[in-house]
């Protein structure tokens, strides 16, 4: 699914706009964020894909729910 991920006052944010969702990231897999899972506010977990450690916030990625569908 497609969501965007920034940074905001409080941290990290990711916006779903098929579900009109936005929560925080409470937790990450890696310190880098890419790569790895991403926990947010409402308990979903979304896998987010390699890319370079500096990359640029805010960015439009592909990221996979586990555990449902999108």
């Amino acid at each position: 699914m497609k969501v965007m991920i920034r940074r905001a006052a409080t941290g990290l944010s990711v916006y779903v706009p098929k579900k009109d969702l936005e929560e925080h990231v409470t937790e990450t897999e890696h310190e880098a964020l890419w790569g790895g899972w991403v926990r947010l506010a409402n308990g979903w977990i979304l896998d987010l894909p390699e890319m370079a450690a500096d990359t640029r916030l805010p960015i439009t990625i592909n990221a996979k729910k586990r555990g449902g569908e999108d």
